[in-house]
């Protein structure tokens, strides 16, 4: 009675409904498929800095299992064809998956469960990466909400299941099946633009749980408020396990109302944060009813907007060279550590598609090869959220004013002067704005606009300006009258 169980966005051991039921059946035979973008039919794959977590991620869940006394067993894909393999070598009379929620991977699982399931095997997948299936919750007549805050309401409405505990089995080795993890080329070499990642991440369903009760320990007191600071510690950071499944939002959910039950003076900051979990499932919930959402508008008026084309001005912001030290220093955090705090997300976005008016396909598509956590749901349902384009979306003449942003919420400049280490020396009154400093306090701060440190590419009120101008053309499409 064997079950392969087939690891994908799970990859942890505890809270894993694939892996609790396979062990109740009998022997169990853990795999990973690693599939091209065109054998799995993905048409946004995780590139870059993605590759180089799942790398470790795989390596950390392999010597879990070997302390079991098993192995991950890597296959190549397509996952057809792993799948057969795998089943002729162990004789497995089922196959367990927890559930993805990509369009590809739906058609995918969809194909394969019947395929095999006409073979006769027990096929059967799971929920292990949502509070709540996309398709149990629904609005009064019966569709799929497109707006945060009912959905919220709804989706508290209802009980969370109790996140399992970690279950023992018999592990079966299948000596001389799959590939070594090195095979697969995840990890950059050359460069190494990854070095130094070890030091700031520990990937693995052990860093999952210690950083999740670090957090709860030392940065959920005062959450509400100093979320939005990424000058100070009061963030998770938890994305990138979320997304590789190292740890399940119902353990965060279970971990997080314990403590605030041990802790009631916290109870409204772990509330806050329970929230944002509820932003990745209200984006979840978006990209199941809507499949082209990481593509298309979802609001087809905004097909109208005029966007721009420069191949500089992407460069700048990618580079983070765009002249504003707030938007500078998110993506240069970006850059190094595969990671931003999400208020300084918002407003590099906002600059990119208000600002310089490129759009935001371009974004996404960045954010998907630097971001560790690129998870497809909350990237295209967050970008489509600042252009104003998406469900619930940020009102279309909300911009950000890049210096304003920066005076508020990086009131020190601790983070511009990590991040933008040439204007450190610059006093607190022109860190936000450098190009608005006298030339003696620049002399000063040993700062040349236009060699040390860029001058802005964009002009606020004109690039504010600019884009309203632009949003007149989605007016007329009919797209923001409910603003």
């Amino acid at each position: 009675m064997t079950t392969l169980v087939w690891f994908r966005q799970d990859l942890r051991l505890a809270d894993n409904p694939a892996l609790a039921e396979a062990f109740a059946r009998g022997p169990v035979l853990p795999i990973y498929i690693v599939e091209t973008p065109e054998q799995s039919g993905d048409t946004h794959p995780m590139t870059g800095a993605s590759h180089w977590w799942l790398h470790h991620s795989l390596k950390a869940l392999d010597a879990d299992l070997a302390r079991m006394g098993g192995r991950l067993v890597i296959l190549e894909g397509p996952a057809e064809t792993a799948l057969e393999q795998a089943v002729r070598a162990t004789g497995a009379t089922a196959i367990h998956w927890n559930r993805c929620y990509e369009p590809h991977a739906i058609a995918r699982d969809t194909r394969l469960k019947t395929r095999f399931g006409d073979e006769g095997l027990s096929v059967r997948s799971f929920n292990a990466g949502l509070l709540h299936e996309p398709w149990e919750l629904e609005t009064k007549t019966g569709g799929p909400f497109k707006v945060y805050s009912p959905f919220w309401r709804a989706a508290l409405a209802r009980p969370v299941t109790p996140p399992l505990p970690a279950r023992s089995g018999e592990l079966i080795a299948a000596d001389g099946l799959g590939l070594p993890l090195e095979h697969f080329g995840l990890t950059p070499s050359r460069p190494d633009w990854a070095a130094g990642w070890l030091d700031l991440w520990q990937p693995g369903e052990a860093g999952a749980s210690a950083l999740l009760e670090r957090f709860l320990s030392g940065g959920l007191k005062g959450y509400g408020e100093l979320r939005n600071r990424p000058d100070l510690p009061n963030v998770s950071r938890l994305s990138p396990h979320l997304h590789f499944g190292e740890i399940s939002p119902r353990q965060i959910w279970a971990a997080t109302r314990l403590y605030t039950d041990m802790h009631p003076g916290l109870a409204k900051d772990g509330d806050k944060f329970l929230s944002e979990i509820g932003w990745r499932e209200f984006s979840y919930h978006l990209l199941y009813h809507f499949p082209d959402l990481p593509a298309k508008n979802w609001k087809p008026a905004f097909d109208a907007y005029p966007w721009r084309d420069s191949a500089a001005d992407l460069k700048a912001w990618q580079r983070g060279m765009t002249g504003y030290p707030m938007v500078d220093a998110g993506m240069r955090e970006l850059w190094a550590t595969g990671y931003m705090h999400n208020r300084v997300r918002m407003l590099v976005a906002s600059f990119l598609v208000k600002h310089l008016r490129l759009d935001w396909r371009h974004g996404e598509a960045w954010f998907r090869d630097t971001l560790l956590d690129a998870d497809l749901a909350n990237n295209s349902a967050s970008w489509q959220w600042v252009t104003g384009s998406g469900a619930d979306a940020a009102p279309y003449f909300r911009i950000f004013a890049p210096v304003g942003q920066g005076q508020k919420f990086d009131p020190q400049g601790d983070y511009v002067r990590r991040w933008c280490p040439e204007l450190a020396r610059l006093p607190d009154e022109f860190l936000h704005a450098p190009f608005e400093a006298p030339d003696r306090v620049l002399k000063a701060a040993g700062v040349v606009l236009g060699k040390t440190y860029p001058r802005p590419i964009v002009d606020h009120a004109a690039a504010r300006a600019a884009a309203l101008a632009g949003y007149e053309a989605v007016k007329e499409a009919g797209g923001v009258a409910a603003e």
